[in-house]
């Protein structure tokens, strides 16, 4: 992995972290895109998400998380991320 877009989703994810209890009521189970430690939107899907940070973000330095209280790593895509 690209050692700017590892630090990229590392930052995202700390700036994400503080703002999950806020964005679980209405939002659990969603996924956000975070570009430079904001989110940048929310998706019910993550195919959604996924095509909006493509065309939004054409150099790839975005993350994706997923609103969920029970963190998994996913990789690229995720730091704080319920699979299931």
């Amino acid at each position: 992995m690209d050692i700017e877009l590892d630090r990229e989703i590392q930052r995202n994810l700390f700036a994400f972290l503080p703002q999950l209890p806020d964005l679980l009521p209405d939002h659990e189970g969603w996924f956000a895109v975070l570009r430079d430690q904001r989110i940048a939107g929310l998706y019910a899907k993550l195919s959604e998400a996924i095509r909006s940070a493509d065309g939004e973000f054409t150099d790839g330095r975005y993350s994706i998380q997923r609103i969920t209280d029970r963190p998994v790593e996913l990789g690229m895509f995720s730091g704080a991320v319920d699979q299931g």
